[in-house]
């Protein structure tokens, strides 16, 4: 399957990434977004990001100006139309999934193959919403996207080997590296790291060490680049907490229960590094 052209839909930071990771790598872009705003700002950080390289002298200012000139943006999925593949990168809530979907299934060209970036939802699910499941998969990028090489691609049960075979090579293409997980709650990334940042949170609600301590010891002792309460911050503490309802209610297990403490975050809007307080309390840029 010849990929010239990328559909991402949504333009969040996972989305921004996945749009600028495509550009990077001599892809077309349809970016989509509800909001104008939302897809300005988007510009505005992919511009950024690519300025960072251009700094570093990875790129030339030339390049930059390819690049940026092969991003379209647009609040209407009908966008799409031209795409060859789609990365879907909005909100993680199960329901807005399989509405995209639908729409999405109704706009791409019936070749055309539907990646979800979900951390944690059933894509045999999301792919029974479309009329094309067998082209239906898992594409779930790790937060920065620019700098983090991992994907996770995940089959469904219904999702055919050629999809499954040009997401692992389109991936590549991506400058990542792919690896293949089954269809259960959280994938393998977020059934490990996610229980971890929950026992964190436990660790902090119950007084067993302040935020900054706990994170240095993660750091220093297992020598993680950053501790777990700084990474639920940074994924976003209303991620955190949909994936682990995830993760409860698709293994119905007690040990996947959200903290307590998680849940009052979000409750007060707390959410972490992009609403400039979480566990830490962050400048607004």
């Amino acid at each position: 399957m010849n990929i010239s052209k990328i559909g991402v839909l949504g333009a969040g930071q996972m989305g921004s990434g996945i749009a600028q990771v495509a550009l990077m790598n001599g892809y077309k872009v349809v970016l989509n977004d509800i909001s104008e705003a939302v897809l300005d700002q988007a510009r505005g950080v992919i511009g950024k990001g690519l300025d960072i390289l251009v700094r570093k002298e990875k790129i030339t200012a030339q390049d930059k100006e390819g690049m940026i000139s092969g991003l379209t943006t647009s609040t209407s999925v009908g966008q799409f139309s031209s795409c060859d593949f789609v990365v879907e990168a909005a909100t993680e809530r199960e329901e807005l999934k399989l509405s995209l979907f639908r729409k999405l299934d109704e706009v791409v060209p019936s070749g055309g193959i539907l990646a979800t970036n979900t951390s944690s939802i059933s894509i045999t699910k999301i792919a029974a919403a479309t009329g094309r499941p067998g082209n239906v998969v898992g594409m779930h990028f790790m937060n920065p996207v620019p700098l983090m090489k991992l994907v996770e691609v995940i089959r469904g049960l219904q999702t055919s080997q050629d999809t499954f075979d040009v997401t692992m090579s389109l991936s590549r293409k991506l400058g990542k590296e792919p690896v293949p997980s089954g269809d259960f709650p959280g994938f393998i990334a977020n059934r490990i790291l996610m229980p971890m940042i929950n026992e964190a949170i436990y660790a902090l609600m119950e007084g067993v060490g302040r935020p900054e301590d706990i994170d240095a010891i993660m750091k220093m002792g297992a020598n993680h680049p950053m501790g777990p309460l700084a990474l639920a911050d940074l994924i976003g503490l209303d991620t955190c907490l949909e994936v682990m309802n995830v993760l409860q209610q698709g293994l119905g297990d007690s040990k996947y229960r959200p903290c307590p403490l998680l849940r009052k975050h979000v409750e007060a809007g707390y959410l972490g590094k992009k609403a400039g307080r979480g566990f830490y309390v962050y400048e607004k840029a």
